[in-house]
């Protein structure tokens, strides 16, 4: 019970939603999985800089895509005159065998309060040769300021050009991983400066009480 990395995982249903919101037969289970996946890979590996937290993907009887982008730099991934996202939408049509993409880009006014962006600002940080500890505590101060009632940083691998890998954590406030109804963002990034750098962040807004609509549930805004 007390061995899971991912909160989220552990909450969906209860107040977290799933990622993916789709029904569909079973033969076509798979290949909606994988193109999932794929989906997700290319915004991560072609949009890295658009510091993108979330993406969250539906699909409708008619065999069309929907993505909900969310982003705290909304004008990269849209471009001028929207021709950003109609560049993304011809090129995740072509990772997906030509079904129709739509793309709806959701802005995080907060990115202090988002895991995922904090790791990925932390990660960019060990790209620039920031010494990891710095990085951690500004990123920490940043929370705090936020109004979080706790955060966690993890970062692993060879930190600072070190000869043998090793694991560097600071924290603040709680975290409450075990109870259900705390509302915790996690999130990942890998930094590849001295080979591979783990960055991981959880952070601890408050607890959730009451009814949760999980359908209309979005990002961490």
């Amino acid at each position: 019970m007390g061995q899971k990395v991912n909160p989220h995982g552990y909450r969906v249903g209860i107040n977290k939603s799933w990622d993916s919101n789709w029904i569909a037969d079973k033969k076509l289970i798979a290949t909606y999985i994988l193109e999932d996946n794929k989906i997700r890979e290319f915004i991560e590996n072609k949009y890295k800089n658009c510091s993108i937290a979330k993406v969250a993907i539906e699909r409708n009887n008619d065999n069309s895509v929907l993505l909900s982008l969310y982003t705290s730099r909304p004008g990269m991934v849209i471009g001028q005159k929207g021709a950003g996202v109609e560049a993304m939408k011809a090129a995740i049509s072509k990772h997906i065998g030509g079904k129709t993409v739509n793309i709806n880009v959701m802005e995080v006014k907060q990115p202090d309060l988002n895991a995922q962006l904090v790791a990925e600002s932390i990660a960019q940080q060990l790209d620039q040769r920031v010494v990891c500890r710095r990085a951690m505590k500004q990123a920490i101060a940043r929370c705090q300021k936020a109004g979080v009632k706790g955060v966690k940083v993890m970062v692993s691998g060879r930190i600072n050009n070190a000869e043998i890998a090793r694991s560097e954590t600071l924290h603040f406030g709680s975290i409450p991983l075990q109870t259900l109804r705390a509302d915790i963002d996690y999130g990942f990034a890998e930094g590849t400066i001295y080979g591979k750098l783990g960055v991981k962040v959880w952070i601890y807004k408050g607890e959730i009480l009451g009814k949760v609509n999980l359908v209309k549930q979005g990002g961490n805004n």
